[in-house]
């Protein structure tokens, strides 16, 4: 399966077509700023860090069946969403061909650190290398927490408003990304025919994976309870409720990716490589800690700008982008308030004056405006800007 197409390296220009390249928005003078050593990937290390997590996975499946103490399964709970995010980034990198060089063992990977999310992993390749990478907050293009506009907003049911402040608050992410990205780009996705057959089969190999694993666990449950119903607890415990924890670890990393008052969403005519992959992405300095799970993944802007980069790569690349490009690279800590804040302030999004919004905010403005600012409003949005990238 080919993956999205890249920007390869280049000569050296000279400063005039470089300032071409830019003005264009090229992300090949950001490209060869990246030293060479950071798209080394040893097979390894690749093994080395997939092998660790599923030690990780092995001790915290071990003792959520071990134990019914709901002092000690709350935080397995909460270790077990973690952990499953990090095999899942493991796979996750195996999908866009950085783990390793050989692609046949990033297919396997790949397909196995994502069976405890209980992801499509060809799936996963179109819908994340192919369109997400490809046109990053570029409007009707990324799918990945889009903005509603108030004019959408205040077109919306009772019902489907109620659930977009529930899914765009802080504590809804988990929400999002189950029903719009697993739900909806996985399992009820109608994919194109050039990936029906692969995406299908996949289907099939992700259910019979999980299948699988409740079995197993299932009559663990049986033998260790004695009942039916035992068996049933324990695949709830061992299996359901590290991916609902997953999915609300993932939507949030995700939502801090692309989703803040300083991040534009552009229109299909103004968006190009540069803005997308550079200005509508971020560096999030995790604690170790933290890290230890994510993989680096929330230094998230070299990831953006070259999928090809391992993730124990993005630190050195991200150096050099920012040595070279200090005004467009956004970098700071990650930190919890900052997320919450985020999730206040961009409920809704102004495609025409490119800015987020909250709900009063979006409500004012359609208000306040009449019928022919309206119309005013979607002329000047689809006239403005030229195609490009």
């Amino acid at each position: 399966m080919t993956m999205i197409d890249r920007e390869e390296p280049a000569a050296p220009q000279t400063s005039d077509a470089t300032a071409s390249d830019e003005k264009a928005g090229s992300l090949l003078p950001v490209i060869r700023v990246i030293p060479k050593s950071a798209y080394e990937n040893p097979t390894w290390k690749g093994l080395a860090f997939f092998a660790r997590d599923l030690l990780f996975y092995g001790l915290v499946v071990w003792g959520i069946a071990s134990t019914d103490n709901p002092l000690f399964l709350i935080p397995l709970f909460a270790f077990a969403a973690l952990v499953v995010s990090g095999l899942f980034i493991i796979g996750h990198d195996a999908a866009h061909e950085a783990l390793f060089k050989s692609r046949r063992l990033n297919s396997i990977v790949g397909h196995l650190a994502m069976l405890p999310s209980w992801h499509v992993y060809e799936a996963w390749v179109l819908g994340h290398n192919r369109i997400h990478h490809g046109h990053t907050v570029r409007e009707g293009m990324d799918f990945v927490w889009h903005p509603v506009t108030p004019e959408q907003f205040g077109a919306m049911t009772r019902y489907q408003r109620m659930r977009h402040r529930v899914e765009w608050s802080w504590w809804g992410a988990g929400f999002y990304y189950l029903r719009e990205i697993w739900f909806n780009k996985m399992i009820t996705f109608n994919p194109p025919a050039k990936w029906a057959k692969s995406i299908r089969r996949d289907i099939i190999f992700m259910f019979a994976g999980v299948g699988l694993g409740m079995a197993v666990f299932g009559w663990i449950g049986w033998l260790t309870y004695g009942s039916a119903l035992g068996g049933a607890w324990m695949i709830v415990k061992a299996v359901v409720i590290p991916f609902l924890g997953f999915n609300f670890v993932i939507g949030s990393v995700v939502h801090v990716h692309h989703v803040q008052p300083a991040i534009r969403w552009w229109s299909r005519r103004d968006w190009n490589k540069f803005r997308g992959q550079m200005e509508g992405t971020t560096i999030l300095r995790a604690p170790w800690v933290i890290d230890l799970f994510f993989h680096s993944i929330m230094v998230h802007i070299p990831h953006h700008v070259d999928m090809r980069i391992p993730f124990y790569g993005l630190e050195p690349a991200a150096a050099a982008i920012k040595a070279e490009f200090p005004e467009a690279v956004h970098d700071e800590k990650l930190r919890f308030r900052d997320f919450a804040r985020n999730t206040r302030a961009c409920k809704l999004y102004d495609f025409t004056d490119g800015r987020w919004m909250t709900y009063d905010e979006g409500m004012d403005v359609l208000i306040r405006a009449t019928p022919e600012d309206l119309a005013a409003r979607e002329r000047r949005r689809f006239a403005k800007g030229t195609m490009v990238g």
